[in-house]
């Protein structure tokens, strides 16, 4: 710390003898976090849910990772470069942290904002959308001031807006909550649907008997289309209409 400064930055705390616990902290965001991003994709691809349909949307998609590893790499490189021995290296891996993620939520915007236009009937995608859309405005501005703070040598408001970053990063971080909470309610209608796929080519592609092969097939309906009350998602892999 500066002989003028007063408020400790995370980085400062990460230098001390916290540095292991630091260490691990940023390396389990890091981890969960990439792993939001590529379940995600995974259920996506799945149709668990609403699917990315257009080149487009799977470039996004794509960015949205690139760019995550590029933040992981950052903030696990300044935990392990901390800035009492490392100070260039640290502020380096501090500035690759933030316009890695930065970037990656910039994305996840345009290609959530591109799925809410086609998909207007799950209001999920909405939401996500203007959740990440406050926080790549909030945290750019704050990242400019952080910046411009610390290389100004204001380094009790560099270390306050530095805690700011990160509270609203951790937020950040639960909202994916809200984009897989979904695949909750698909999870039985995907298996229900392929069952019945199953059921109808046992029997109506290969018809066993006489009677069949004279019929075309057996006529009979799968038992989930039968089935009472069965919502109308699970035809469709997609997710209730009120998510």
């Amino acid at each position: 710390m500066a002989d003028s400064q007063t408020i400790a930055y995370i980085s400062d705390v990460g230098a001390s003898r916290l540095k292991p616990l630091f260490v691990t902290g940023c390396v389990l965001t890091t981890v969960f976090l990439d792993a939001s991003f590529l379940a995600d994709r995974w259920l996506r691809h799945r149709g668990r849910l609403v699917p990315n349909t257009t080149r487009t949307e799977k470039v996004l998609s794509g960015l949205v990772i690139v760019c995550a590893l590029v933040g992981t790499a950052g903030l696990i490189l300044l935990s392990v470069f901390d800035t009492a021995n490392h100070p260039r290296l640290h502020d380096i891996f501090l500035l690759l942290f933030i316009a890695g993620y930065i970037f990656s939520a910039i994305f996840i915007c345009w290609e959530y904002q591109r799925l809410g236009m086609k998909y207007r009937e799950h209001r999920v995608l909405r939401v996500s959308f203007w959740i990440k859309l406050v926080f790549v405005l909030v945290e750019i501005v704050l990242a400019i001031a952080f910046v411009s703070c610390t290389f100004t040598s204001h380094y009790n408001a560099g270390a306050v807006l530095e805690w700011a970053i990160a509270i609203i990063f951790s937020f950040y971080v639960f909202s994916f909550y809200v984009d897989l909470y979904p695949a909750v309610y698909t999870k039985d209608a995907n298996r229900q649907q392929h069952a019945s796929k199953d059921y109808h080519n046992h029997n109506h592609t290969t018809p066993t008997t006489t009677r069949e092969m004279e019929e075309g097939g057996t006529g009979r309906l799968p038992p989930a289309i039968h089935a009472p009350g069965c919502p109308s998602y699970a035809a469709t892999r997609g997710v209730p209409s009120d998510f």
